[in-house]
């Protein structure tokens, strides 16, 4: 009798001992389960920010690519001791080959032509740091336009203008009321001043202002 109790007794432990260990491996394949679905993720997580940060090394490739059609222009012949890319024949835009500049020596204003269709005028503000934001504000006052910013960056900003008139929706689709424009602002600093560079006040076509941007955006000290 006391033979056939400690013989139910060890089968009880070993069961006992059985159902433990089950136990165990359980708790373990659930640790391992997680851990692996964290690093899994964690996987998916590196590959997917590694493809999202795939920007040029440096501003000079850009330059390359999108001023093909341009010239450097040296103006520190005219008191702007900086360089300029400016549209050249290739531009399709009827540009000549050499760049008008109109200066006064002393004179804080500046006229670039390149032939009829590119002319963009640039003044000397000293110090001042905020054109781009005050010029967004005078438009705004002003009320008389319909902007749209077709880029509108910190310090340049690309808008198209159109004149609000009156009874403009109960006009005939034959009336030419519409009265659009297309224009650029932006200023560069250089040796501690800044300068306004803008196109004319009647505007340019989309294309040529486009040209006028990036000609803005490639002001840089010689």
């Amino acid at each position: 009798m006391e033979q056939l109790d400690s013989s139910c007794n060890s089968n009880t432990q070993g069961k006992i001992r059985f159902v433990f260990a089950l136990s165990d491996s359980k708790i373990s394949f659930q640790a391992w389960w997680c851990f692996s679905k964290f690093f899994l993720f964690f996987l998916v997580a590196i590959t997917l920010s590694s493809c999202g940060s795939d920007e040029p090394e440096s501003e000079e490739l850009d330059l390359l690519e999108e001023y093909y059609e341009f010239q450097g222009f040296d103006l520190s012949s005219y008191e702007i001791p900086a360089i300029i890319m400016l549209p050249d024949e290739t531009a399709n835009i009827g540009a000549s080959t050499k760049p008008e500049i109109i200066h006064n020596l002393g004179d804080f204003y500046w006229d670039i032509k390149v032939g009829a269709n590119f002319e963009l005028r640039i003044e000397d503000y000293g110090d001042n740091k905020d054109l781009v934001s005050s010029h967004k504000k005078k438009l705004k006052q002003i009320g008389l336009f319909e902007i749209k910013y077709l880029s509108n960056e910190k310090d340049l900003v690309v808008y198209e203008q159109k004149l609000i008139v009156k009874g403009e929706k109960n006009a005939p689709k034959t009336v030419g009321v519409e009265h659009k424009s297309y224009h650029v602002y932006g200023q560069r600093t250089v040796d501690g001043i800044t300068y306004e560079l803008r196109s004319r006040d009647a505007g340019h076509s989309q294309k040529n202002i486009e040209l006028m941007a990036k000609s803005i955006r490639s002001l840089q000290k010689k």
